[in-house]
């Protein structure tokens, strides 16, 4: 499923620098299934960060293909990419545009994380414009299912090392249960057993010579 995603512009008391209050509106980017959920998403997050009152001034679908947060960076630029392809028909090269909200301290930065995002493209391409947005922040939709996928893998690994638990040195066998295996003799029983062991050794003796 594609992503949609809805540009909100909230109307807020921002306390600057200095101290003082002023208002300010500021636009954020939310992803929902259609502007009734974007605006529930939008008032649901900036209540965690405004404590004060704010207003959702506008709502419109924002023309972005992909967004691309990178750590470190606090940033967004608008990357113009220009797709190139080739019309057999006339025989002439035909150039579609799509843009690209990507995270980076710089310009120049904005540019190479552009790059390293498209290099698995399949078609060439150029990024003819870069600019700064005035994007505050980004608000990606999650359902879940990635905590469920970590959770679900925990629990195949523990299965996998139990199976593979190296087997262990045999317990030593209780004494009083090797005496209750040794069988009964009667006297008789044992005057047999002690004529056959006297046999035996003087048998092994005669072998000697």
């Amino acid at each position: 499923m594609n992503t949609t995603w809805y540009e909100c512009k909230v109307k807020y008391r921002k306390v600057d620098e200095s101290g003082s209050h002023k208002m300010v509106t500021e636009p954020y980017l939310v992803d929902a299934l259609s502007y009734t959920e974007a605006e529930t998403r939008i008032n649901e997050e900036m209540s965690a960060y405004i404590s004060e009152e704010f207003k959702i001034t506008n709502i419109k679908i924002a023309n972005f293909a992909e967004i691309h947060p990178f750590e470190n960076s606090d940033r967004w630029f608008k990357s113009k990419v220009s797709l190139i392809t080739f019309d057999e028909e006339s025989g002439k090269e035909r150039k579609s545009n799509m843009y690209l909200l990507v995270q980076a301290n710089d310009i120049k930065e904005a540019f190479d994380n552009t790059t390293r995002m498209m290099k698995d493209s399949m078609s060439d391409y150029t990024i003819p414009a870069i600019a700064e947005s005035p994007i505050m922040d980004v608000f990606p939709y999650f359902t879940g299912e990635e905590d469920q996928l970590e959770k679900f893998k925990s629990i195949k690994a523990s299965m996998h090392s139990e199976e593979e638990i190296p087997p262990s040195v045999p317990p030593t066998p209780d004494t009083d249960t090797l005496e209750s295996k040794v069988p009964d003799f009667s006297p008789e029983e044992t005057e047999v057993l002690s004529v056959n062991e006297t046999d035996s050794t003087d048998s092994s003796e005669n072998n000697i010579f």
